[in-house]
């Protein structure tokens, strides 16, 4: 079986790296990607790299990234060393940066996490780490489109983790064949 490339996209809230977690302690095959963030480690959430900026350019430079982006004022990089051949792959990305990845990646396929607004708002209150400006803003933010002919499958986690856990791996299994146009 040919070996597959996700990525993960959603908007903040939805539950991502808590979704990931989940489906991954049941399948250990696939291999997540470690990003290189230019934030402190202590900053929480996924397991990344954190690394100042003058360090981030430095690696880039150095070609240590087959994919970097900025989102939120943040530099995020791909490591190639992460990138194992032989086992499917997955990796926190944004929407910005897909159509790049399709060419990095030929075989990617993206699956969207989401969440009902009001879902995404209690999430994000949670949090503290946002005003209510802040978080007002991130939900009527535009989101970048799909790129054409790349397969995306939708995972709803808006409700039960359990039943967005059997989705992402539903599509995981099945290598989210299923073409929408964004």
């Amino acid at each position: 079986m040919r070996t597959a490339i996700f990525a993960v996209v959603g908007p903040s809230g939805a539950g991502k790296d808590t979704v990931i977690a989940a489906a991954l302690a049941r399948r250990p095959d696939i291999h997540r990607v470690r990003r290189v963030i230019t934030r402190p480690t202590e900053a929480g959430g996924e397991d990344f790299e954190g690394v100042s900026e003058t360090l981030f350019q430095k690696r880039l430079a150095a070609g240590d990234f087959v994919l970097h982006w900025q989102a939120h004022g943040l530099s995020y990089g791909i490591p190639r060393s992460e990138v194992i051949l032989g086992r499917d792959v997955l990796f926190n990305a944004s929407r910005a940066v897909l159509e790049r990845a399709a060419q990095v990646f030929p075989e990617l396929r993206i699956l969207q996490i989401s969440a009902p607004p009001e879902v995404l708002a209690l999430r994000l209150a949670q949090r503290g780490r946002e005003t209510a400006a802040d978080i007002a803003q991130r939900l009527v933010r535009d989101t970048a489109p799909f790129p054409r002919d790349i397969p995306v499958s939708i995972i709803d986690n808006g409700g039960a983790l359990d039943i967005a856990v059997a989705q992402f791996l539903h599509e995981l299994d099945h290598r989210a064949t299923r073409p929408v146009m964004g």
